[in-house]
């Protein structure tokens, strides 16, 4: 009772030593401070507040985990603690984002504590959300982490006596305070959720404040506060607003935050408003606007304009073009690119194609094949032409990480199309800069070996046929020396030679043109185990069900007999090729004249290996055949062969 009526006396001559050049006295300052407040009188709690504001400054991490401690055991036990909750809470949420793993993770804990403490305090005032609890939003970013009930009721029921304060401090002249001020908005709205509706004016005009700043924490605290927004509000009330102001007033800083907001809103709610937005961004007072910040901003207003507009037109073009907005869409790339001083969209793309690849690069790891960033990065490979040959350091990460055989099948096999097309024009695409060749063991290693390997099912085999058909994309595009593929050849050709028994006919097809590819281009001496390994399997293709395959397999058999032309040894082949003669020479009365006449040719060019036994073959089947035709336009052939040296 005495020090209580003492304790007022003692927080001046505290407050004058909170500063002390030595941290271990500043320390001491703020537990005495804590201990005076809290065993005595709190109406020095005003008095203190600021000055513990600026400790959280302070560049020893134990003198702001004190200030933590401090203001958490307030908000647990402080007597008349619930008409200073609006004054505390900030202090405390901002340890939230402190750069000290430590001191973060026990401002986390203590918020946990005051709200489950009020939560218990308050249980009849909140018995119907206890008992009927809402799910978290179908789209909230973090479910599994939401803030508790009691917590999220605290910041809900104070936030009109905080927000204020918080959307001032955004603008203020110091840098950290900027820095603070708009990571604790982000922690605000991660609490509110959808009661931040009511306060959405002066938070959105605080973010377009905000996202013009040069600070990039703060940039970038901002745009993941206007995700929250995008999140928790409806469309069509944060729409209206930011599509105001930017008919007012087009600036970078309301692009940005309209891109932040559409990032972060489900897909399904913004769909009925896709096309106000297009068009609304496709008015030349907004283009406009931009080249307008570009010049008074000698020249960086562009830029952040152009990047986060760029995102908007992909995230439409990727969602809706085919709907009919696709064109509209093109319009607007082109104004853009001319309000940047680009001829097309294509050279627009190249200005961005690495930003905006490490911002498609951002959540890779949660895509699945329903993600809309998959549909982003189709945009962006198939606009961006020769840029993808610079942006292979971002590109190829991503491709590695979304195509191991543990990701989504639907996202792999989408993402395979996806790629196949671009490697079909490789060398004015991914290869434009001839850097491709540094990339060949991640592709091959990472993505290509993992997604030939034979697994059940029919969705394994699907995707067997996607990496085939990319494979096939990669190896005819010309992007690749013969040296290259060679290597390519010894990797990959044991799993080509399975894929041949698929059931996919084009997976067949594909793989007999591959092996056809991987022999014209070995130009090293190959293995004769190896190279005698893959006749028989391609021998099995000419009993095929389709006629393509069977015409692919017998073109690859020729390849094949000319690559045993080459070797010095064909001696150890002679009893091959002799077991090849014969079965060429059952299909050479096949009831299809195009395979027949495949086949012959087949002969033909291998009848320079050993002539006089395939004379002796032929000669042995002559009569078995229901027309010796064919058969004697082989022997003719063999006749008029120059004598074998």
């Amino acid at each position: 009772d005495h020090f209580h009526m003492q304790s007022e006396s003692l927080i001046g001559p505290l407050m004058q030593s909170i500063s002390h050049q030595h941290w271990k006295v500043r320390v001491a300052v703020i537990e005495a401070t804590g201990a005076a407040i809290q065993f005595g009188s709190g109406k020095s709690v005003d008095d203190v507040l600021p000055h513990f504001a600026q400790r959280l400054f302070d560049d020893v991490p134990q003198v702001r985990q004190a200030v933590m401690r401090v203001v958490g055991g307030w908000l647990l036990s402080l007597r008349d603690r619930y008409s200073f909750f609006h004054k505390l809470i900030p202090l405390l949420l901002s340890g939230f984002h402190d750069e000290i793993p430590e001191i973060a993770c026990e401002a986390s804990t203590l918020w946990e504590q005051v709200g489950l403490q009020w939560q218990a305090g308050n249980e009849e005032d909140l018995k119907d959300k206890l008992d009927f609890a809402s799910p978290p939003p179908a789209h909230h970013p973090s479910p599994g982490s939401r803030p508790g009930l009691g917590c999220r009721e605290l910041v809900f029921r104070n936030l009109s006596k905080i927000l204020p304060a918080v959307c001032h401090d955004i603008d203020d002249w110091v840098a950290g305070t900027r820095v603070k001020s708009a990571q604790l908005l982000a922690v605000l709205l991660l609490h509110a959720e959808d009661h931040v509706t009511q306060h959405l004016e002066p938070v959105l005009r605080a973010l377009l404040r905000a996202c013009a700043d040069e600070e990039a924490a703060v940039v970038s605290s901002c745009t993941r506060s206007a995700e929250l927004v995008g999140t928790f509000v409806s469309p069509e009330v944060f729409l209206k607003l930011i599509l105001s102001t930017l008919r007012k007033s087009p600036s970078p800083s309301g692009l940005l935050v309209l891109a932040s907001l559409i990032q972060g809103c489900p897909r399904e709610a913004l769909r009925p408003h896709v096309k106000v937005i297009a068009m609304e961004l496709a008015q030349a007072h907004i283009c406009q606007g931009s080249e307008n910040v570009s010049v008074q901003g000698r020249g960086w207003g562009s830029y952040r304009a152009g990047e986060p507009l760029l995102e908007v037109l992909v995230t439409v073009l990727a969602l809706w073009g085919p709907t009919g907005l696709g064109d509209k869409v093109q319009e607007t790339l082109a104004a853009l690119a001319a309000v940047e001083g680009m001829d097309g969209s294509q050279d627009l793309f190249r200005a961005h194609v690495s930003p905006l690849l490490e911002w498609l690069a951002a959540s890779h790891r949660d895509w699945t094949g329903h993600s809309v960033e998959l549909l982003q990065l189709d945009v962006v490979l198939s606009h961006s032409g020769p840029a993808l040959g610079e942006a292979l350091p971002q590109l190829v990460p991503i491709l590695r990480s979304c195509l191991q055989p543990a990701r989504d099948p639907a996202m792999r096999l989408k993402l395979f199309s996806t790629l196949t097309g671009v490697l079909l024009g490789a060398p004015e695409t991914v290869d434009s800069q001839g850097q491709l060749h540094g990339y060949l063991d991640t592709l091959l290693q990472d993505i290509f070996v993992p997604n030939l390997q034979w697994h059940a099912g029919r969705t394994a085999a699907a995707i067997r046929t996607a990496a085939v058909s990319c494979l096939w994309a990669l190896v005819s595009s010309g992007a690749l020396s013969d040296g290259q593929i060679q290597d390519m050849q010894e990797t990959l050709m044991p799993q080509i030679l399975t894929t041949l028994e698929e059931d996919s006919q084009m997976t067949r097809l594909i793989s007999c043109r591959i092996i056809n590819l991987f022999l014209k281009t070995s130009n090293g001496v190959i293995d004769p185990d190896k190279l005698i390994k893959i006749y028989p399997e391609l021998l099995k293709r000419l009993d095929d069900v389709s006629d393509d395959v069977r015409l692919a397999a017998t073109s690859a058999l020729v390849t094949w007999l000319q690559r045993v032309q080459s070797e010095a040894s064909k001696c150890c082949y002679q009893s091959s090729v002799r077991h090849l003669y014969r079965e060429l020479l059952v299909y050479l009365d096949d009831p299809e004249h195009a395979v027949q006449d495949a086949v012959l040719e087949a002969l033909k060019a291998g009848s320079v290996l050993f002539p006089d036994l395939l004379v002796k073959e032929t000669e042995a089947v002559l009569h078995k055949h229901r027309s010796p035709t064919y058969c004697e336009q082989l022997l003719q052939h063999l006749q008029a062969l120059p004598p074998a040296q």
